[in-house]
């Protein structure tokens, strides 16, 4: 199975700097290097690099590579960059910015749900510039703000300014917002902090998860 994930991810990257989406050296890298089978159910590790989304644990789901090429590339990140993660997921997010910033720039990504925290914890056990936080995501996390990027793994209802007040000046986040619930639409927002206002451009359609928390959507216990 070694070979044919590994001959699928070669094909996989190709197609995604073939059309555009991949085209940062680093981030290229960070896609060939991280092995997105690690961070899958064992049922599905045998789809790592089929370019769809597919179940995590406790009914959420590892983004599409696109999705994620998209996410990084929009997020411009840098050697030496401290990046706030919303939504830890599976942590393959994670790996591809830890590899990206190296060893003098950090991650600090939270996850609210326990168990995810525990399994994205488990495989990133060898990334030694990420810092897993349980908490609320929607709050963010002051103790290690300013932070250079910020990029939110669900959809918000709207921006929570909590989240906006800890980037850096020129700072950028990327985050999805919803426009129709019913159907499950969000678009995704590239945002620049310049002179402290919020400067906008929209990178297409994408369905997400719900950002749940004090700033986002209500969970379904507390509906």
């Amino acid at each position: 199975m070694l070979g044919r994930l590994k001959q699928a991810k070669v094909k996989l990257i190709k197609n995604l700097k073939d059309i555009g989406i991949l085209k940062t050296p680093e981030i290229i890298h960070a896609f060939e290097k991280v092995p997105r089978e690690d961070f899958m159910l064992p049922e599905y590790k045998k789809h790592a690099y089929v370019d769809e989304a597919r179940p995590i644990l406790a009914h959420q789901t590892i983004s599409q590579p696109y999705t994620i090429a998209v996410m990084t590339e929009s997020l411009e990140p840098n050697l030496g960059h401290k990046i706030l993660e919303i939504g830890s997921g599976s942590g393959y997010q994670s790996a591809i910015l830890s590899e990206i910033v190296g060893q003098k720039g950090k991650i600090v990504s939270i996850e609210r749900i326990p168990e995810l925290y525990d399994y994205a914890k488990s495989n990133l056990i060898n990334y030694k510039n990420i810092e897993l936080i349980l908490e609320d995501g929607t709050l963010g996390y002051p103790k290690e703000a300013p932070y250079d990027r910020i990029i939110v793994t669900a959809a918000a209802p709207t921006l929570p300014n909590t989240l906006f007040s800890q980037l850096k000046e020129q700072g950028i986040m990327i985050i999805p917002i919803t426009k129709n619930q019913e159907q499950n639409i969000q678009e995704m927002y590239k945002i620049i902090k310049v002179s402290g206002e919020q400067k906008q451009e929209i990178l297409g359609t994408y369905g997400f998860v719900p950002l749940i928390g004090k700033y986002g959507y209500k969970s379904k216990e507390e509906e």
